[in-house]
């Protein structure tokens, strides 16, 4: 856990602790105040404390266990008991609710309570307030900060409390006019009155307080979210689609997996910069994401014919080059280089281009004539010498066809090596910088042809084309 990580740990700890001292001090005073006056709407708003109370040692354990790390057994870590906490509150504040509705209903059509409206049962109810004014806005800056939700919770717990006293200063301020007008018997029944109104809000309070647990629990996705979340990783270059968006809180954390759909002809290295910038941009949207995503390859609408061969080969892992498609006299015809192991026999060869060619024509069905060209491939690093006796004739034939053609300024790093009584060449040409590439290389294999003519145990001309450096342009 990092030092950061760490500090909020400790901060939500001290925030939920402090609200436990805080519970505990008004439910005394309330519980003393109420027997004191014989106030049901005090007693009520006891009882409410006294589970306030209860809730705070709640969220307090809640908040603790939520901050250990992920392990084996947990591998989203422990953040859901910060929702478990909050379901478990609202059961018990509708437990409270149930019996403060009881009570209320006995004062006013079966029992009379003598009330004394006392200034001590003013003077607790405005402690009350006072109290739970400054836990709540604590409570909420810290839920806010961290995204807490059993903070969260007892911080909206704090704050009903200020209504539901304000209701029950109301009760008490009406017995005590009754008490001056002659008209006690009237309005003392104000005070199982105002704690009916605190049981209604204390109900309505845990009603949305326990959606919000059963949502988060039952990974309920917040409306339109997924949508959002769609519409930003299509935004990504790359991405073809977007699909599956899932999404489960637990506690601070966001957990988000995806799958998104890149060109199947997309290399890998790039499919997975991809992935990430779509995993960097649901951070922005939702803080706090924990975001898997999932790449599947698929076919560009405007996806030519060269590169769905070349993605067919691909699925099937085999490499190809030099492919190329021709539309001749109506008739589309491809031609294939095909790569394969040079130690096949032409028979199991000839196997893998027939399966590569039906998987095209199944692929692209509009190809009237495959044509694949099998090259033998070696797998392993072939054993060679660097024919140094070969290098001055080779490099004379190179400076005689430099002098023939005015596109090549120049020709350097010329090697020459022999392999299996074959010769093998590398060098470098250079060429103006402004020169369309297609005419670089045919001059590159012209280069090559010619070199061949001259040396007939040449197997292959490997030349790199360049611009000058710095770009200069060759004087005319």
């Amino acid at each position: 856990m990092s030092a950061v990580q760490q500090e909020a740990e400790r901060e939500k700890k001290s925030v939920a602790l402090s609200s436990v001292a805080a519970g505990a001090l008004l439910t005394s005073l309330k519980l003393v105040i109420g027997l004191m006056t014989g106030s049901l709407g005090i007693l009520a708003e006891a009882a409410h404390s006294a589970l306030d109370l209860g809730a705070a040692l709640i969220t307090f354990l809640a908040v603790r266990v939520s901050g250990k790390p992920a392990d084996a057994e947990h591998p989203y870590g422990h953040g859901r008991v910060e929702n478990l906490s909050a379901l478990i509150e609202t059961l018990l504040l509708l437990i409270t609710c149930v019996w403060i509705i009881y009570e209320a209903i006995e004062r006013l059509f079966f029992k009379t309570v003598e009330i004394e409206a006392s200034i001590w049962a003013f003077a607790v109810m405005a402690t009350s307030i006072a109290v739970d004014i400054s836990r709540s806005r604590a409570l909420s800056r810290a839920a806010k900060k961290y995204h807490s939700q059993a903070l969260e919770a007892d911080a909206l717990h704090f704050s009903t409390d200020i209504w539901s006293s304000l209701v029950v200063i109301l009760g008490l301020a009406l017995v005590k006019v009754g008490e001056w007008i002659g008209a006690k018997e009237m309005l003392g029944r104000a005070d199982a009155v105002a704690a009916f109104g605190v049981a209604l809000i204390v109900i309505w309070v845990s009603m949305r307080l326990g959606k919000r647990s059963v949502d988060l629990l039952m990974d309920r996705a917040p409306d339109g979210l997924a949508a959002e979340i769609i519409a930003e990783a299509c935004r990504v270059e790359g991405v073809l689609s977007c699909k599956n968006v899932r999404m489960r809180a637990a506690g601070p954390l966001v957990f988000v997996d995806m799958v998104i759909s890149v060109p199947r002809t997309m290399p890998l290295e790039q499919a997975h910069r991809t992935a990430s910038a779509v995993e960097e941009r649901v951070r922005r949207l939702v803080p706090r994401a924990d975001v898997v995503v999932h790449v599947e390859p698929a076919a560009r609408e405007q996806e030519s014919t060269v590169e769905a061969i070349g993605a067919v080969a691909q699925r099937r892992g085999l490499a190809v080059h030099d492919v190329r498609v021709h539309d001749v006299e109506g008739q589309h015809l491809a031609t294939i280089h095909l790569e394969v192991d040079q130690n096949l026999r032409l028979g199991e060869a000839h196997a893998v281009a027939t399966e590569l060619e039906a998987e095209v024509r199944s692929e692209v069905p509009g190809l009237s004539r495959i044509d694949t060209h099998i090259e033998p491939i070696e797998t392993q690093a072939a054993l060679g010498r660097l024919a140094e006796e070969q290098v001055y004739t080779v490099r004379d034939a190179v400076e005689n066809l430099v002098n023939e053609l005015d596109e090549v300024q120049d020709c350097h790093g010329v090697t020459v090596r022999e392999i299996s009584g074959k010769l093998f060449m590398t060098m470098h040409c250079v060429f103006d910088p402004d020169l369309p590439l297609i005419e670089a290389h045919k001059i590159t294999s012209q280069i090559e042809g010619r070199l061949k003519e001259r040396f007939p145990t040449l197997e292959r001309v490997v030349i790199h084309g360049e611009p000058p450096p710095g770009g200069n342009r060759k004087n005319s």
